[in-house]
């Protein structure tokens, strides 16, 4: 569980990281080399989300759950937002529901 959900989390920031630097250049007027690392760091999610031993709606469903928190996280660090309350409790249960759903991987038929 402990290496599935710090994959999770790895995989998460690949995506953030593969979003962010596209934005940073069209909204921010960054450059356009931005968009190398963008890609590589999106080839990276994906291939990332290849190595859980689940189907891939099992493993897209429960990855989910990760990138709700890290995107939050992601928010406060990097964006400066404060969090609220909600958002912690929303965190909360995205985290639970991919626990719930990996907890079950080898149950599932």
């Amino acid at each position: 569980m402990i290496r599935t959900s710090l994959l999770f989390f790895i995989t998460a920031l690949c995506e953030i990281i593969g979003c962010f630097l596209p934005w940073l250049w069209l909204k921010r007027g960054g450059s356009a080399l931005l968009l190398l690392p963008a890609g590589v760091s999106l080839c990276l999610f994906v291939w990332l989300l290849t190595l859980h031993p689940a189907a891939s709606g099992r493993v897209y469903a429960a990855y989910g759950g990760v990138y709700v928190f890290t995107a939050l996280i992601w928010l406060r660090l990097v964006d400066g937002v404060r969090l609220s309350l909600y958002d912690w409790l929303g965190a909360a249960v995205a985290l639970c529901g991919m626990l719930i759903i990996v907890a079950g991987w080898g149950r599932a038929g």
